[in-house]
Order: C-alpha cells, then sequence, then structure tokens
C-alpha cells in the first residue's frame, strides 16, 4: 500500500493564518465603516461646489464675474488639483459657470440655461418680437440678455455632401452661406464681452437668395426666414435632428471650451409648402448651457 506524506501544520503555521483572518475581517470592518461615512458625509467635491453654488446664487460672484481659478481654489480648500477642476465641472454641469480657455472660469451671464423653444421660435411674430433680427435674438431679450452682435462670416462655396443633397444641387454647385459665432451678454456695453454660445452655419441656395439681403450683415427684422419670405419662399415645415457628441478642436477653441466638454450638434432642414427644401443650418451648442423644450398638441381619441 502507498504511503501518502501529508504536509504538517505547525502551531506557528495555525496562528499566523488566524492573525491573517483576523487582519483580514478588521479591514473589511474598516471598509464598512468608510463607505458609511461617505454616505453620511458628502463628497469633497459635492461640498465645494455646493458652496460655491450657494455663493453664486446668493450674488457674492455676479453673473458674468470671474472665479478663483483651479489652482487659487486647490490652495483655498487644500484638495488635489484635480479635485479643483472636478467643482468646476460640477458647475459647468449645472449651467452655472463656462470656463474660457486661457482665461478661467465665470458665472454664465444668466442662472441656469438658456432653453430653446424648438416649436414656437420660428413663429413669424416670435422671430422679430421687439425688433429681434431672428429667433435667437428674441430668445436671449425674453431671457433679459444680449445679443452681442458679432460680424457673420458670409460666402459663396461648396456646400457639404449632405447640404447639397437636400438642395438637389450637383456635387460640384455652391450655395450662399452665413457663418457665425453668437455670443450673449448681459447688457449692450462695450464693455460686456459676452460668452459665445453657439456656432451656427446657414446654407441657402443661390437661385433663391443670391444678392439678396440675405449676403448682407443686416438682414433686418426676423432675420433670413423672413426674407426668404418675402421672395416668396415662405417656410411651411422645419425638421431638425440632435446629437451628442465632443467638439472639434476648431470649435472647442470658438466656444472658449476644453475639448472634452460635450456639445448638441442640431441640423436644421426648413421646407417650403411645396416640400422645396431652403434652408439647411447647423448649429454647435454647448450642452451644459443648453435646454431643448417642444410642446406638441395631440389628436383626440
Amino acid at each position: 500500500m502507498a504511503t501518502h506524506n501529508r504536509p504538517t501544520i505547525s502551531t506557528s503555521d495555525t496562528q499566523l493564518a488566524m492573525s491573517c483572518l483576523a487582519a483580514n475581517s478588521t479591514q473589511h470592518t474598516e471598509q464598512k465603516g468608510r463607505r458609511a461615512v461617505a454616505k453620511k458625509e458628502p463628497g469633497k467635491i459635492e461640498r465645494i461646489a455646493a458652496d460655491l453654488r450657494t455663493k453664486i446664487e446668493t450674488g457674492k460672484y455676479p453673473p458674468g464675474g470671474k472665479l478663483p481659478s483651479v489652482s487659487e481654489l486647490q490652495a483655498a480648500e487644500g484638495i488635489a488639483f484635480q479635485t479643483a477642476r472636478d467643482v468646476f465641472r460640477v458647475l459647468e454641469r449645472d449651467g452655472l459657470v463656462v470656463t474660457r480657455q486661457g482665461k478661467g472660469s465665470f458665472v454664465t451671464p444668466f442662472i441656469g440655461k438658456i432653453t430653446r423653444d424648438g416649436t414656437g421660435r420660428y413663429q413669424p411674430a416670435a422671430r422679430s418680437e421687439g425688433g429681434a433680427r431672428g429667433a435667437f435674438e428674441a430668445e436671449l431679450n425674453r431671457l433679459g440678455l444680449v445679443y452681442k452682435r458679432t460680424p457673420t462670416e458670409i460666402g459663396r462655396a461648396r456646400p457639404p455632401r449632405d447640404v447639397a443633397a437636400a438642395f438637389e444641387l450637383h456635387h460640384s454647385a455652391k450655395a450662399i452661406y452665413r457663418s457665425r459665432a453668437m455670443k450673449a451678454g448681459r447688457d449692450a456695453a462695450d464693455s460686456d464681452e459676452g460668452f459665445v454660445v453657439q456656432l451656427a452655419t446657414s446654407w441657402f441656395p443661390i437661385e433663391i437668395a443670391g444678392g439678396t439681403a440675405i449676403e448682407e450683415q443686416d438682414t433686418g427684422p426676423g432675420g433670413s426666414k423672413n426674407r426668404l419670405a418675402d421672395l416668396g419662399f415662405a417656410q411651411r415645415r422645419v425638421q431638425e435632428s440632435i446629437e451628442v457628441r465632443f467638439p472639434t478642436s476648431e470649435e472647442a477653441e470658438a466656444l472658449s471650451i476644453p475639448d472634452d466638454r460635450q456639445v448638441y450638434e442640431l441640423v436644421h432642414h426648413a421646407s417650403t409648402a411645396e416640400g422645396r427644401v431652403v434652408e439647411v443650418a447647423v448649429h454647435v451648442m454647448p450642452a451644459n448651457i443648453w435646454r431643448f423644450s417642444y410642446t406638441w398638441e395631440l389628436d383626440a381619441d
């Protein structure tokens, strides 16, 4: 019969094993305790963000005012640099703060977010309300903000493939474009530079809009949509699609946001009653300062 050698367990081995079990048990208990404390006390990021939020809402940091830098917040609170950055991220997410590359973090000119009314903004009366030059300016006016005008880049070029397809253009044909960085501010004073809150490029068929006010800096009350109506191409149907993505490096620079902040890309197609597409616009908007609102009337059962 074969003899099997069995390992001999010494007293010291037994004591070592028991010590390890005890240590593991203690460590597990301590971890549970830490988790319990974490549940009872808000984290540093949330606590500091809440404190800054209160100071913003009570006016200690006024709309448009500069906030402490990341390094200053780090030193004042005795926290890690990344933790300080995360505090500002929380406030950006809530629409209270905007970060301008190379300049720091600022309280937004408005408290909360800009609401884009997707159902009512294109009605003729809404677009020209108060002498506004389009839906965007009218929306800002309702919020007590000022549209800080910047020069519009206007020209003729081959549009992107999907725009050419919408206009039923040959791939080598050109269209009119109006490209602009759209700013919002608190008042009309030159000292208020405002903030770029969206980028927009609108395209129009040359055979419709060529040589008209649509190729001028000032398109007049109601903007380009009213001018199309004056030309006999009133828009009767709007289709919009929205995606969330990260900005290109050029977009991030123009919006003065870090390139890891998400943006909305809204593509707008506007057609006449006959179904002809007469405008395609692409809007790029920081997700932390915009909210979309839609209202529909439903048929009765």
